[in-house]
């Protein structure tokens, strides 16, 4: 019954609407951005160009500290910020999706990044507030909230929008995702704002010299420690591969094998969860039984293979079973891949600095994939898929030779 309570807990319900509103935005300038300019028939070299719009969400680091120092005159320090920014991404969705794909691609790509920009914001003060807000009882049922909201709303904004896709206008669906933000409004009118900090952050003046040293710092560390050339080296190849992969799928199951959106919702979308919540059961286990130096490099290879399944379907053609297998086998191995990667990247934060160096480093694992993703789509053109999907499994064997000097606790045999 106390664990019913905690869950009961008006804080905790609030996290999950705010959670819902943080995944809502994610899907619409990325995988089904992708869909819809696919299915306008716009050239996969463009769709390639446009990871680019996600770049806020890999540099969200850098602006933290202004949202985290600066309030609002309305609702409190995270309430107002939140209120302003779910606003504003209603807005900038619905505007996103009345615009021509065909006739105004750059005004697409603006709008892209404008709602790109505003969600990576809404995340920074969304997990301010979490922190802030949960009692150490709460944490969690909060935390366990939160990413049910999240998935919820991606679920909406990914499976749902692809099924749908096939039967409405993306102009429809859009305005429907951005209608959807006031479930994230709602949550902040609930929401109570948190006590301040003993020494809460001025209306306005410049930045103190503590937050500008909350940025620096940790750079500091991590590059002055031993091994760290390996270390950044390592973090930015191991999922590069993944990321240039995950950009183009979609239009590569809709155009380059011919697959419907339905069939893409039903089996990529939600086959794929299972894989992923399979694969993170397995990786929990293996990780304290074989280390994490084995398990990097077992998993690693095993997402670079799992590549040449897509590989496999330029050959098979739109073979619901072979479609499905390598859905549940990338998603397992995408999943153990990331929790072994996760486990690493924790094990390399200085205790004082964690919370910030952990960012980084995780930013740094996807400015990659979002910086060079536009090539994806020059290879593909040039070249056809079988070559863009050996590339991006060749992309890994890299980071999978640095394995045996990164800087761990373990031994390096």
């Amino acid at each position: 019954m106390r664990l019913l309570d905690v869950f009961r807990s008006r804080r905790v319900l609030v996290i999950a609407l705010l959670g819902f509103a943080s995944g809502l935005p994610l899907l619409l300038t990325a995988q089904t951005l992708t869909a819809w300019l696919a299915a306008e028939g716009v050239s996969v070299r463009t769709i390639g160009t446009l990871s680019l719009v996600g770049l806020p969400y890999t540099f969200k680091w850098a602006w933290a500290p202004l949202l985290d120092h600066y309030r609002l005159p309305w609702l409190g320090r995270r309430r107002g910020w939140l209120l302003v920014l779910q606003l504003a991404l209603a807005v900038a969705i619905a505007v996103m999706g009345t615009l021509d794909p065909r006739a105004q691609p750059g005004a697409l790509a603006v709008a892209a990044v404008v709602v790109a920009l505003l969600s990576a914001s809404q995340d920074v003060v969304v997990d301010a507030f979490n922190a802030d807000t949960l009692r150490p009882e709460e944490r969690a049922a909060g935390s366990a909230m939160y990413v049910t909201g999240y998935r919820t709303a991606m679920l909406a904004a990914g499976t749902l929008a692809l099924a749908l896709a096939d039967h409405l206008p993306w102009r429809t669906i859009y305005l429907a995702v951005a209608a959807l933000m006031s479930l994230g409004v709602i949550g902040t009118l609930l929401a109570r704002e948190p006590e301040p900090a003993p020494r809460a952050p001025a209306a306005s003046g410049a930045l103190p010299p503590d937050v500008v040293d909350a940025i620096v710092q940790p750079f500091a560390r991590l590059l002055g420690a031993p091994g760290a050339l390996a270390l950044v080296a390592f973090v930015a190849l191991f999922r590069f591969g993944e990321h240039l992969g995950n950009h183009l799928v979609i239009p590569f199951l809709k155009d380059g094998v011919g697959f419907s959106f339905t069939e893409i919702a039903t089996l990529y979308k939600a086959l794929g969860f299972t894989g992923t919540v399979a694969g993170a059961a397995l990786a929990a286990v293996a990780v304290p039984r074989w280390g994490v130096r084995r398990c990097l490099l077992a998993f690693g290879a095993a997402q670079a293979l799992t590549n040449l399944g897509y590989l496999a379907l330029t050959h098979t053609g739109a073979s619901l079973p072979a479609f499905g297998a390598v859905v549940v086998v990338d998603n397992l191995a995408s999943a153990m891949g990331t929790g072994v990667f996760v486990a690493y990247l924790m094990s390399r934060c200085d205790r004082e600095v964690s919370a910030t160096q952990y960012a980084l480093l995780t930013s740094l694992s996807s400015v990659g994939g979002r910086v060079f993703g536009f090539a994806g789509g020059d290879l593909v053109a040039a070249h056809g898929w079988a070559a863009f999907w050996a590339v991006s499994a060749a992309l890994v064997v890299p980071a999978l030779v640095l394995i045996r000097w990164l800087p761990t606790d373990e031994p390096a045999a």
